[in-house]
């Protein structure tokens, strides 16, 4: 059964950084978009970010642009979301996702999404 779990979110303080993982099992990553969505509380669902199957595109949310990294490592099932310069209106519950297929999504057309990691700017 396929399963995305995240990991590293927290607490960190307003211009700190985290790095998010999202951990894949139950298939292999290879050809696969995944990407990257939050939500805040009282507010819509965003796209932050998203790597195509090939790895060789890349998007970002124009909030986040120039201060986050997405990356994957198909031997570990892995796919990374480096995040920096952290503002408090980054404070939400980040879900990861995959989709059957190797191009990223106009919106939120994924197939399988995680459980979700919250993170929290605030000092």
């Amino acid at each position: 059964q396929l399963q995305l779990v995240e990991s590293g979110g927290g607490l960190v303080q307003p211009g700190g950084s985290l790095r998010l993982s999202c951990a894949v099992s139950g298939c292999s990553l290879d050809g696969y978009a995944i990407g990257w969505i939050r939500q805040a509380p009282g507010k819509e669902r965003e796209g932050v970010s998203c790597i195509s199957g090939s790895g060789g595109r890349t998007n970002y949310a124009d909030s986040l642009k120039g201060r986050c990294t997405i990356s994957r490592d198909n031997a570990k099932s892995t796919v990374y979301l480096q995040m920096n310069s952290l503002k408090p209106e980054d404070t939400a519950i980040y879900y990861c996702a995959i989709r059957g297929s190797a191009w990223c999504p106009a919106r939120f057309q994924y197939d399988y999404w995680g459980q979700g990691i919250q993170v929290t700017v605030s000092s």
